[in-house]
Formats: structure tokens, C-alpha cells, sequence
């Protein structure tokens, strides 16, 4: 079953506005346990995102520059015309990284994962058509689909795959789970449909891998290539 991000997200979402003070949004992030924050507009769409590391910016700023602690590698890239200015920031509007990184609801869980790796963040602000605020999905969030019992893997290998969508005989096919990890093995007419079997389970939200010892009577990747 492909898990889509409004699967995993929540909805019950911290927000701030564009003049939320500083003092204000660390008071947020730590109430909450989270890393990061919307800031939101009067119409409830995303402006932009606040998180811890918008915060530490000026937090270090203040601590390299004013206080006794300070070493110059830190220094030298706190100088960059961002970093400055957010250590400076006082409101949401002037600490937020703007545009924020948004994902859809129906986006998929893998696709969230692939934002969250590609632009390094730890939250994406989920928003419908309109640019308005669903939800939040996290690491965590995403994590949890691994977190699935072997046994609730193994049936929906069983019942959603192999009974369902490959419409052929799969009486012949055991599945066995262990930590995530799922072992096909058993016999299959044809060998394209043992490949197909062993790529849709590899899809199954909460495998971690697929041992394919799948066999089949009849070898078709011939006529395949041709």
C-alpha cells in the first residue's frame, strides 16, 4: 500500500506569524519537543519556516562576539550577509528561511523523505492547493512506517500483493519476515512474475529488504528482450 504523507503527518501544528518575537518561538520549539516551526500568515499560508538552527544563529552571534568564547572559524561564517541577519533577528519574519519547503498531503512518504534529504531539514510544512497549512510531517513521522510488525508486513505481502495485485498464481509463494527483512521463496510459473513480486514487496512500507529466493517454471525473460 503506498503511504502517502496525510498517513503520517499531524495536524494538531504550532504555528507562528511573521511578528512572533524570538523569546516567543524558543518558548514554541521547546514546549513542543520540535525542531522547527510555520510561520503562517492571517490566511493561514506558509511564509516560511522557523527552526532551531535559525535560532542558534544568533544565540552563537551574540556568544562569538560579545562574550569570551569565541573562535574564528565561527566567526568567519557568521560574517555571511544571512547568517548576520538572522543573528540579528528579533520576529519570525527576520529569522524564518523563506520560501519554506512544502509537500503536499497526497505526496507520498518517500517523496517527503527525498525533500527532507535534499534540502537537510528535519520537518516540512504540509500545505493543500491553496498554500494553506495542513500539517506538519517529521523524521519521526517518517520513521514510524519502518516501525511495523513482521507480522503486519508479511500479510500485507500476502493479502494486498500476492492474492491481489499480480493477478496470477501465487499459492505456490511463502513469505517469511524477520526484523523487516522479507524472504520470498517457493515457485512461480513464470520468472517476470517472480521479478514483479519481489519489486512490489520491496515497496511495502516497513521492508527494509527483500531476499528473493523465488523459482519459476518457465524462464520468459527472453522473450522480454526481444
Amino acid at each position: 500500500m503506498r503511504m502517502t504523507v496525510a498517513d503520517v503527518m499531524t495536524t494538531d501544528v504550532v504555528s507562528v506569524t511573521a511578528p512572533t518575537p524570538f523569546k516567543d518561538i524558543a518558548e514554541a520549539l521547546i514546549t513542543g519537543g520540535i525542531s522547527a516551526v510555520p510561520v503562517v500568515d492571517d490566511d493561514r499560508h506558509v511564509i516560511g519556516m522557523v527552526s532551531e538552527a535559525d535560532l542558534l544563529r544568533k544565540e552563537e552571534f551574540r556568544e562569538q562576539f560579545y562574550g569570551e568564547g569565541y573562535r574564528p572559524p565561527l566567526r568567519a561564517r557568521l560574517r555571511h550577509p544571512k547568517g548576520r541577519q538572522k543573528a540579528e533577528g528579533e520576529t519570525a519574519a527576520e529569522l524564518m528561511t523563506s520560501p519554506a519547503i512544502t509537500v503536499s498531503p497526497e505526496a507520498s512518504a518517500v517523496e517527503a523523505a527525498r525533500l527532507m534529504e535534499a534540502h537537510a531539514v528535519k520537518r516540512l510544512a504540509v500545505v493543500d492547493r491553496d498554500g494553506r497549512l495542513a500539517g506538519v510531517v517529521s523524521r519521526r513521522d517518517l520513521v514510524k512506517l519502518f516501525l511495523r510488525s513482521d507480522e503486519e508486513i508479511a500479510a500485507e505481502v500476502r493479502d494486498d500483493i500476492l492474492d491481489r495485485a499480480l493477478w496470477v498464481e501465487t499459492s505456490g509463494v511463502r513469505v517469511d519476515v524477520h526484523q523487516g527483512v522479507v524472504t520470498l521463496s517457493g515457485s512461480m510459473q513464470r520468472r517476470s512474475e517472480a521479478a514483479i513480486a519481489a519489486r512490489m514487496t520491496a515497496r511495502v512500507n516497513g521492508v527494509i529488504d527483500v531476499v528473493d529466493k523465488l523459482t519459476w517454471d518457465l524462464d520468459d525473460s527472453a522473450w522480454e528482450a526481444r
